[in-house]
């Protein structure tokens, strides 16, 4: 760890640099006086070192305490970069000492595999089928602005330009001055919004992460993965199709957000497409320079020849360049391909004008034209460089760049469904209808030709606004191909009319063909998301596959059905242990549901960047999935500030998209191989704990008098909602209740004053009760937590999620509770559930403290703590202040830049 310290160290320098410079020495003084006591009081357990933090805090004026603000703000951010940094240098050193292959990776992967027996005929029927697809959702946690995200990009590279290389004293001092010239710019930089983000800001920072990390790191990914399996199973060829897909609902979800509309959504999809387009051209004009090959030294290929005859290249210096010419030719249609699709001019004009593709499969044909023509030639080394790189890019990205799903709540399809209808005369009052009622009016309408829409009505706002999405789409899809918008997804699923409303709403917009055998053109995708929503999913899908209209849709689609599973809602519905256990169970009863009908299962899961939403490593997670969940096939949302913490890096981003693909690889075909399932015991003691630690969760936050009052005075919640962080508003309704609030708001208040309470409320009493009726349940739940891998990361988690919470302060938040009976009632509460999770987690896990098998993360708490417990300290006086009716706009913004501050801590905070 010693290159981490000094990285730390390093910055910290620099930055206190730039604070004394900036704000003077009595400025940079306070500063330092607060870290040493704040040091002392986390590390060395000193109580008068708190006090001492808490006298220099409380006496500050309004102007210092927002620089001791911004300063240990951008303190946590640096040690962010340089905790990253770190692991780029430890992943190198293992890969240039000749290290076993670690878990996540390819390589561990193959080798599980092959100890594990499993034939080449099962990895290549992987390969065919595999789908991993992360996607980047449209209500982000993400707190920090791209102008802030840019300049800790170049901070990061500065430190690994250090560690790369041999320094000379000069490069050394010039790469000193650029980074203290990058702090500087920080701290002169506003670290907050003034607005509230707009959808189309949302679009462009997802588009940035291609730029960053996506466009470069996927198709090395893919060609490094079919490389492993030529190298290791040479007698058959591997050609792997594009099995990784990064999706987005970025632009396409409209739950609650009544600002993606139907231009947005093209909007979204022309900014998409027209970033694929650059990427595309900037490679075609590198391949340009790196392929003057000349025909007079070697024959060349006919379709390379024909190729280079048509392109409109006619220099004289490159008639014996056919690469080059081809190269020209290629650029200028795909030049023209951008204007006409997107109304986007290349950076670079081409040599002419040339007829446009018709679609990405006509440019990738041109590209592997060329590679098989450098192979031909005995060239195949360049063919395996930049070139195919682009020819996976291509087959990764095509003209529209990342699919986008199309989601809705399933309230809205109801009230749109029931005014098509009335105004057709076929049904007066939809809503009045059964549930059977319901799906066999709907049945026969999706097979019935006749439309019900009318195109000399004016319907309400609401039902035009989805018709209009809809007709988008269609348009969309013809113009980009059908991958552009793939998927409807239904929030609140409850029952099989909810997925029969959406196929009408096809139908009715040109994306279903109705008849005997009707078929549609997307897919209808459930998300079940509270609790009662997922324990009634396998009896919503049976429903659906009897239905013989519903038979045929999915068959039109291959036989393949995506059910999403809400982990966000279900653990705000029930709590962290019974949404984890409801989810789980779901998974097995829709596996087998899915087996007797024959049809493939593709589940997507709903995870949030916190434990309080489903997050935590991926790796552990997928393969902590029931036997025959995954089968090849999986899509998991990345949110928040964790898209920015997993992939705006290179380097780390390459590490995580690895992992998701190692994990889906070793999770689809060990299980088939192996097919263990947890001992006897295991799942009846898993149902009970998941029902007593549901009584608790639930009898504190929905069945507490007053508890609603007490989360909105001892948390920053109000303050959240004012924070510019995304384009959607915290609550689904204008009502103060805890159902209506949504769940990253709900998690992300938690985090700030460090309670985490949605990540463990529950498991301490669901755990007490049940050892008082199970004498020796002790040894039960410790050889659960040894042999079953669902029950060790639920624990995992549990313990992260307490390592990083601190009773002290939270305390300190309660008293922002202005009644002081409801604030001891409920906080007390609290903490004695703390302090119940904590023994008894720890009894099962066998460590006499938190993370005790995970020293990286003790470590990286150690380093940021000391700079979290200030701004928690400062976050606290200044929401006290701004509720108290200060009009001074500093104090404000001091409460928003403390939020900043505290998630970038955590990292995962939301």
């Amino acid at each position: 760890d010693g290159p981490l310290r000094e990285d730390i160290r390093l910055l910290g320098r620099l930055l206190g640099d730039t604070v004394r410079e900036q704000e003077g020495d009595a400025v940079f003084g306070v500063i330092e006086r607060v870290r040493q006591a704040s040091v002392r009081f986390n590390r060395d357990d000193d109580a008068s070192a708190g006090r001492e933090m808490a006298e220099i805090l409380n006496g500050l004026p309004r102007d210092t305490v927002m620089s001791v603000v911004r300063a240990f703000s951008y303190f946590l951010h640096l040690a962010n970069i340089a905790e990253d940094q770190h692991h780029i240098r430890r992943n190198r050193e293992h890969a240039m000492a000749g290290s076993p292959p670690r878990e996540g990776t390819l390589p561990h992967a193959l080798d599980r595999l092959e100890q594990a027996g499993v034939g080449t005929g099962k990895l290549a029927e992987f390969v065919r089928h595999a789908l991993v697809s992360p996607v980047l959702t449209a209500h982000p946690t993400e707190v920090q602005r791209k102008s802030i995200l840019g300049l800790e990009h170049k901070v990061a590279a500065l430190l690994d330009a250090r560690d790369r290389s041999r320094l000379t004293p000069e490069e050394a001092a010039e790469n000193d001055e650029a980074l203290q010239a990058a702090i500087l710019t920080l701290w002169r930089t506003r670290m907050l919004r003034p607005q509230r983000l707009a959808v189309i800001d949302e679009v462009k920072n997802g588009i940035s992460y291609y730029t960053d990390t996506f466009f470069a790191e996927l198709p090395k990914l893919c060609c490094r993965f079919e490389d492993l399996l030529c190298r290791r199973y040479p007698d058959q060829e591997w050609e792997l199709p594009a099995f990784f897909r990064i999706g987005s609902w970025i632009g396409g979800d409209r739950d609650g957000n009544p600002f993606v509309t139907a231009p947005i959504l093209r909007e979204a999809v022309r900014r998409q497409s027209a970033a694929a387009f650059d990427h595309y051209l900037t490679e075609i004009h590198e391949l340009g320079g790196e392929l003057p090959l000349s025909k007079l030294l070697h024959d060349i290929a006919p379709g390379l020849a024909e190729l280079a005859a048509r392109s409109p290249d006619t220099s004289p210096h490159r008639e014996d360049e056919p690469f080059r010419r081809a190269l020209s030719g290629v650029y200028a249609r795909t030049a023209a391909t951008a204007r006409q699709l997107d109304r986007h001019e290349a950076l670079r004009h081409a040599v002419a004008e040339a007829e446009p593709y018709a679609s990405s499969a006509e440019l990738l044909a041109d590209l592997e034209v060329m590679a098989s023509a450098l192979k031909a030639m005995g060239a195949a080394k360049l063919a395996n460089g930049r070139l195919r790189r682009l020819i996976k890019a291509v087959q990764v990205f095509g003209f529209h760049l990342a699919p986008i799903d199309l989601r809705q709540n399933s309230d809205v399809h109801e009230r749109t469904v029931a005014e098509l209808l009335a105004v057709a005369g076929r049904c007066a009052d939809y809503t009045a209808l059964s549930e059977d009622e319901r799906i066999a009016l709907l049945a026969k309408e999706v097979g019935y030709p006749r439309p019900l829409r009318s195109p000399f009505h004016a319907y309400s706002e609401e039902t035009a606004g989805e018709l209009a999405i809809l007709d988008a789409a269609r348009e969309i899809r013809r113009t980009y191909g059908a991958a552009a918008l793939p998927t409807c997804i239904i929030s609140k699923t409850d029952g099989a009319s909810d997925l029969l409303e959406v196929a009408l709403l096809l139908k009715e917009t040109g994306l279903l063909t109705p008849g005997t055998e009707p078929g549609m053109a997307m897919n209808i995708v459930p998300l079940f998301e509270t609790i009662g929503d997922l324990r009634q999913a396998p009896a919503t899908m049976e429903r659906l596959f009897t239905l013989p209209v519903w038979r045929s849709l999915v068959r039109s689609r291959g036989d393949e059905q995506e059910v999403m599973l809400g982990y966000s809602d279900s653990n705000k519905d029930g709590g962290f242990l019974t949404s984890g256990w409801e989810l789980y169970k779901a998974e097995i009863e829709l596996a087998k549901l899915f087996a007797r009908h024959t049809v493939r299962m593709r589940l997507f899961h709903g995870r949030g960047g916190s434990v309080g939403r489903g997050g935590g490593p991926s790796y552990q997670a997928i393969l902590a999935q029931p036997v025959g969940a995954v089968s090849g096939q999986i899509r998991i949302t990345e949110q928040g500030e964790v898209i920015a913490s997993k992939y705006s890096n290179p380097e780390v981003g390459r590490r995580n998209l690895e992992v998701l693909t190692a994990a889906t690889l070793e999770a689809t075909l060990l299980d088939v191989e192996n097919n263990v399932e947890p001992a006897e015991g295991f799942y009846a003691a898993m149902e009970r704990l998941s029902q007593l630690a549901f009584e608790a969760y639930r009898g504190l936050v929905y069945e507490t008098p007053g508890f609603t009052q007490y989360f909105r005075q001892a948390t920053p919640i109000s303050e959240i909602s004012t924070l510019n962080i995304g384009s959607r508003p915290a609550s689904r309704t204008k009502s103060d209740r805890i159902e209506d609030l949504r769940a990253i708001p709900w998690v992300f208040s938690w985090a700030q004053c460090r309670l985490m309470l949605p990540g463990w409320y529950g498991f301490g009493s669901a755990v007490e009760a049940w050892l008082k009726a199970e004498p020796n349940g002790l040894e039960l739940l410790q050889r659960m937590h040894r042999a079953w891998p669902f029950f060790r990361m639920l624990l995992s988690n549990m313990d992260m999620v307490l390592a990083k919470s601190d009773l002290a302060i939270a305390s300190r938040y309660a008293e922002l509770v202005e009644d002081a009976e409801l604030r001891e009632r409920i906080f007390g509460r609290i903490r004695d559930e703390w302090q119940l999770t904590r023994r008894h987690l720890l009894a099962i896990v066998g460590q006499s403290d938190f993370l005790a098998e995970n020293p990286l993360l003790v470590r990286s708490i150690r380093n940021r703590f000391p700079y979290m417990d200030p701004l928690n300290h400062v976050q606290i006086e200044l929401i006290r202040r701004h509720r108290g009716g200060s009009t001074d706009d500093r104090v404000k913004r001091g409460v928003l830049m403390s939020i900043n501050g505290v998630a970038a801590g955590l990292r995962n905070s939301g």
